[in-house]
């Protein structure tokens, strides 16, 4: 049994993709010799796919491209170009900034959603992954339903019982997408005004994101990662000290494959005194730091809270964002500044505030950086599902704790109201039976049972203008109503607990009303598009 699925192309496909991805039947690939423009694009189009970016590309892309000039080129051998002037400075000086210098897009594919955390936990490089709200994880890879299979489990006495379990589970995720769908069209109006393929792509995606917290973690993605030389040497670092099998063998994978386009940026990974100690450090203190955590905490019962809980914040937090508003007016200190701005009237300080948020016509429209001056953490509680779509913001500081089924799950209304609950929870019997037989033997891997309706305690800490950004995108009609709340509660809790409701005024283009079908108003502006052209 193998672990990736390969492809296959026919020989004319293969003569195309040699000249532009970096190997034709690996889940790890970069991208080269092709516009900038084109393979962002491809990117974007990935996520919403269920497509692999090679066959994306040839099906959707090559048409459009003149490539009668790419003739010679075989990507798949490497790259020869002339390095010298990189290795002496890079990696004789260490002159860490020329590795920010080069970039790469490198397709991630056949990766679970426990493994697509790990990749994504970086703040210096781009993601954009398969959505489980878009598409539907009942399609099979070379006839084989889509989950991770790890070696160590199958060569095991589980083998069998794994591949079982997650067949099972699929299996009832495909019966509740399809029961779900029948129920939402039978129950949603459809507007006159909107096409039928409009009307039955909105309400497949309101389905989808009932059903899709029966999806194991271990539910395979695709993530496409834009990073420089730096950002993938960390990334890589970091994963090879990881305590997840199949993190440290994506490393392998990945850096194999940048290592036929930027090299010299990628020789200190795997240098036994370089990136070796440094993979080292990382190991040790995170095993001495768990060790001492559980002897001190391993007999604390745990105490039932609100899924959303303000944990810190600074009362002051709006007077210091004024001072900053003025910062850069004025010659003053900043402890001078501050001085000023508490004997300020609540009339003065709402008119620097008002002149400095101005007329937000749309969510893109945010005030600077004065913004920063203040911060929040939160202690959440949610499903896997919606930790996936607010771990991906990068501008904050997000910690979690392991996927296990303990804290119990969620299951959503419109399961309930399609007649489905008892399938729904008979996958969360099995997930949660799965994850216990694997615990003892295989602690990692366990978390590959554990369906994403399970849920997740994770602590977020952003600042006021981060949570600006956050709070109006997770909150927009289109986003997932359990995101939704969470975003929601977030901004209620900086007006209401944190006292910042001068802040959570400026926050003017939430939706606080869930829509019906959260996808409809986006698919009728897709159509608009398509009409146009």
């Amino acid at each position: 049994m193998t672990v990736y699925a390969p492809e296959e192309f026919a020989p004319a496909e293969s003569d195309v993709l040699r000249r532009y991805f970096t190997n034709l039947d690996g889940p790890v690939f970069a991208l080269v010799n092709l516009p900038e423009v084109v393979k962002g694009a491809l990117f974007a189009r990935y996520s919403r796919s269920s497509k692999s970016l090679r066959r994306l590309f040839l099906d959707e892309f090559v048409g459009d491209l003149d490539i009668a000039g790419d003739q010679g080129v075989d990507a798949t051998i490497g790259l020869q170009r002339a390095e010298e002037l990189y290795e002496k400075v890079f990696f004789e000086y260490g002159d860490d900034s020329v590795a920010q210098l080069g970039g790469v897009h490198l397709a991630c594919e056949q990766a679970s959603n426990v493994l697509t955390k790990i990749l994504e936990w970086g703040r210096l490089a781009s993601y954009l992954e398969q959505s489980t709200r878009y598409i539907a994880y009942d399609t099979r890879i070379a006839g084989r339903y889509r989950f991770y299979r790890d070696l160590d489990v199958l060569n095991s006495r589980f083998g069998t019982r794994y591949v079982g379990d997650m067949d099972r589970m699929f299996d009832s995720y495909s019966i509740l997408m399809d029961k779900v769908t029948e129920h939402v069209r039978n129950t949603v109006p459809r507007d006159p005004a909107d096409s039928d393929f409009v009307f039955r792509q909105a309400t497949r995606a309101k389905a989808l994101d009932a059903v899709r917290g029966a999806l194991p973690a271990a539910s395979l993605s695709n993530v496409g990662i834009y990073g420089s030389g730096q950002s993938f040497e960390g990334m890589l670092i970091r994963m090879r000290a990881h305590p997840l099998p199949e993190a440290r063998h994506y490393a392998s994978l990945m850096l194999e494959e940048l290592r036929k386009v930027i090299p010299s940026f990628l020789r200190r990974v795997d240098v036994a005194d370089r990136g070796g100690r440094w993979s080292d450090y990382l190991e040790s203190t995170r095993e001495n730091t768990s060790e001492l955590v559980q002897g001190l905490f391993a007999e604390t019962p745990i105490d039932h809270v609100a899924p959303v809980v303000l944990t810190d914040f600074d009362p002051h937090g709006e007077d210091k964002v004024i001072a900053a508003i003025c910062f850069s007016h004025t010659s003053l200190s900043e402890p001078q500044i501050m001085k000023r701005v508490q004997r300020m009237g609540h009339a003065e300080k709402v008119a620097l505030l008002r002149a400095y948020i101005g007329d937000r016509e749309n969510r893109r429209h945010r005030p600077g950086r004065a913004f920063e001056r203040t911060d929040y953490r939160f202690d959440v509680l949610s499903d896997y599902g919606a930790f996936r779509d607010l771990q991906r913001h990068r501008l904050l500081t997000i910690e979690w704790q392991a996927l296990t089924p303990n804290h119990g799950y969620t299951r959503p209304d419109l399961v309930d109201e399609a007649g489905m609950a008892d399938v729904f929870d008979e996958v969360m019997s099995r997930s949660a039976g799965l994850y216990d037989a694997l615990t003892p033997d295989f602690p990692q891997q366990a978390a590959y049972a554990v369906s994403m309706a399970y849920r997740v305690r994770y602590v977020m800490q952003f600042n006021a203008r981060e949570a600006m950004h956050m709070l109006e995108l997770r909150s927009s009609p289109q986003g997932h109503p359990a995101y939704r709340r969470v975003a929601l509660e977030m901004h209620r809790l900086i007006g209401e607990v944190a006292g910042h409701k001068a802040i959570a005024q400026a926050m003017t283009h939430l939706t606080v009303e869930a829509p019906e079908l959260e996808r409809l108003a986006a698919e009728r502006r897709a159509e608009t598009r398509r009409s146009g052209r």
